[in-house]
């Protein structure tokens, strides 16, 4: 076997929060190679080509066929799975990344059933392009494949196995099954790795995930999260807040059917979470996402909400300014 390299596969390296884990790799001198079903570099919403993209190794591959992408699995030491989608009509994300107000309206539209849209509470299962393909399949034939793969290089830990999941802030305006199938692809993952001590699985959470130039959408829902979740913190114990109110109401509504483990079965509970967990920069996202995946960090394992990924990353408390500051330490402690 060669020496230890640190190199990183990245499943979905050209969409939003692929391209940043592969721009923050590269910073901290990782070798790294993206798969996606075009094999694209990645481009701005300009259609510009930033200069870090020609360090990336970027292959064309399937997610589902292992086989086209296997070749590169005994070369790495950590494969990041950023693959996944928010609608099952997925031309919500040409509407976001262009701005849209209109296309997206469209997309929540179909996603009703306007227009066209399919039925929301048909099963998905098997259907190309469904939640339970997109969000838990696809990452359970990668990391399969991942667990298959004779290694090539001497590591001095497990090797990653690094899934984006979610925090759980989107209902009832995104389908329950988003959700769902994020936690079963963990579930499964867990069970997986398990029994494999030279791996390990760690399951970023991010909320709303937000970036003020490349999805300049989103921005005005981040900063009035970001406002709810720093009011809430400031609100002493003893008053009932918003969020509150509405964990206690939930569990006394009706529920159709029974949510699956880590998934609350009210969605109010969800609307209480986007109202108390602040929303994170994609930045922020991939910095947490190639601190999990570093070979040297073996105490990285499990699920990472959003308070556990700014910690990870040494992220400070905010400052006079009203802006969170990087802490000092974030060197040593990465």
């Amino acid at each position: 076997m060669q020496q230890a390299i640190q190199k990183i596969l990245v499943v979905g390296g050209n969409g939003f929060i692929g391209s940043a884990v592969c721009k923050a790799a590269l910073a901290r001198g990782l070798q790294v190679t993206s798969v996606s079903s075009s094999g694209r570099p990645y481009r701005t919403p300009k259609g510009h080509t930033p200069a870090w993209a020609s360090k990336v190794d970027w292959q064309k591959g399937d997610a589902l066929s292992p086989e086209t992408y296997a070749h590169i699995l005994p070369g790495v030491s950590a494969v990041v799975h950023t693959l996944g989608t928010l609608l099952e009509d997925t031309s919500y994300k040409s509407a976001v990344r262009e701005g849209s107000v209109l296309g997206l309206a469209g997309s929540f539209a179909r996603r009703l059933g306007f227009g066209g849209g399919g039925n929301p509470l048909e099963s998905g299962e098997g259907r190309p392009g469904s939640y339970e393909t997109l969000n838990r399949d696809a990452a359970l034939r990668v990391c399969e494949a991942f667990l298959s793969a004779q290694p090539e290089v001497q590591l001095n830990g497990p090797r990653a196995f690094v899934y984006l999941s979610a925090e759980d802030v989107l209902r009832p305006w995104i389908p329950s099954r988003y959700i769902e199938t994020k936690r079963e692809a963990e579930m499964y993952i867990e069970q997986m790795v398990s029994t494999r001590p030279d791996f390990r699985a760690v399951y970023i959470r991010p909320s709303l995930v937000y970036h003020a130039h490349l999805r300049p959408l989103i921005s005005p829902l981040a900063a009035l999260l970001d406002l709810s979740a720093t009011l809430h913190a400031k609100v002493p114990p003893t008053l009932p807040t918003p969020s509150a109110i509405l964990r206690s109401v939930g569990p006394l509504l009706p529920q159709p059917t029974p949510a699956p483990q880590g998934v609350a079965p009210s969605p109010l509970e969800s609307i209480a979470n986007a109202m108390t967990i602040p929303p994170i920069h994609v930045e922020h996202v991939a910095e947490a996402v190639v601190i999990a995946a570093d070979n040297a960090r073996s105490d990285v394992r499990g699920a990472y909400g959003v308070q556990q990924m700014r910690e990870l990353i040494g992220w400070s408390q905010k400052g006079a300014d009203g802006h969170e500051q990087p802490s000092a330490t974030v060197e040593q402690r990465v």
